[in-house]
């Protein structure tokens, strides 16, 4: 790969990049479209997928072939009135409301921790190190998920050098690049230390348990308690918290790696954060995005008086 080569991709996140080569298969191989594409085989594509994909899996399909024509020098089909006014008349006759992950109540997330606590010593009593280290990678991975807002990619893409954990204090986290980073200029995050369900703790106990001093913050454990080297894939982190929360008796069918965001924001926004302070805090850059996040119905579990912090 030239450099220039090397540049370009990196000007694209891996998974957008996945996202549009699938879409563009899609309509070539699958749909049997050729390209260059032209703005009325285009408007006919989305007439054939209408009521049967949803309208923003349209819009992405819509997005990869206009980067591709652009790319590829070509005009955009995907900007001709027509395919505007189809996609408009789709989203008229099939009216979807976006499913979103349920929140994580703050409720079940002292249920799910405790439950993790729970095994972590069982399995030190039974001298079980792989499930201990399962127990304490857990328990860590979500008490940051939820208290910072991280998405599971970036929990995923954390690294030990890029994180100062202070006990009693707090910790910071310094991720290079995220979805809100367009620019890849990297941010830092604070979280401070907590009385209960503290991040920070969970945290330290899981670098004392593994002994990790470099690389990935959060990887796979086999059987036998060896840690993997590289860290965990995204898609990991759903089935992850979802037999987290089974094993603490909460029923996980709706819940994804979202709602430990979803379920922050809503208790942010229950506790009397502004939403200026709320999207400063996550990262969000538009007020649409963060209002999708926070729950509009009464938030249950404990209140600002019941997890103080330090």
């Amino acid at each position: 790969m030239s450099d220039l080569d090397r540049y370009l991709n990196a000007a694209t996140r891996d998974n957008t990049r996945r996202s549009y080569r699938a879409a563009i298969e899609h309509f070539e191989v699958s749909w049997g479209g050729f390209l260059p594409a032209t703005s009325d085989s285009v408007a006919r594509y989305l007439v054939a997928h209408a009521g049967v994909l949803a309208v923003n899996t349209l819009k992405l399909r819509l997005s990869a072939l206009a980067q591709w024509h652009t790319s590829q020098g070509f005009p955009d089909p995907t900007k001709a009135p027509v395919v505007r006014q189809v996609l408009k008349g789709i989203r008229a006759v099939h009216p979807a409301r976006e499913k979103q992950a349920q929140p994580l109540q703050l409720k079940h997330l002292e249920q799910v921790v405790a439950c993790l606590e729970g095994e972590a010593r069982a399995a030190s009593e039974a001298q079980d190190p792989a499930r201990l280290l399962r127990a304490k990678r857990d328990s860590a991975l979500i008490l940051l998920g939820f208290w910072r807002g991280f998405r599971s990619d970036e929990l995923c893409r954390l690294s030990i050098e890029n994180v100062q954990a202070v006990p009693g204090a707090g910790i910071s986290l310094y991720l290079p690049r995220s979805k809100s980073d367009r620019d890849n200029l990297g941010k830092t995050y604070q979280t401070p230390a907590l009385l209960r369900l503290c991040p920070v703790q969970a945290y330290s106990e899981w670098l004392s348990a593994s002994a990790l001093v470099r690389g990935p913050v959060f990887r796979g454990i086999d059987r036998w308690g060896n840690l993997g080297e590289a860290g965990l894939h995204p898609n990991s982190v759903i089935p992850l918290l979802r037999q987290a929360l089974e094993r603490a008796g909460i029923p996980a069918e709706h819940y994804t790696s979202h709602s430990l965001r979803r379920g922050f924001a809503t208790w942010a926004h229950r506790s009397g954060w502004d939403l200026k302070s709320l999207m400063s805090y996550v990262g969000w850059n538009d007020m649409k995005s963060a209002m999708r996040y926070v729950e509009a119905t009464p938030f249950l579990g404990m209140t600002l008086a019941t997890a103080p912090l330090i």
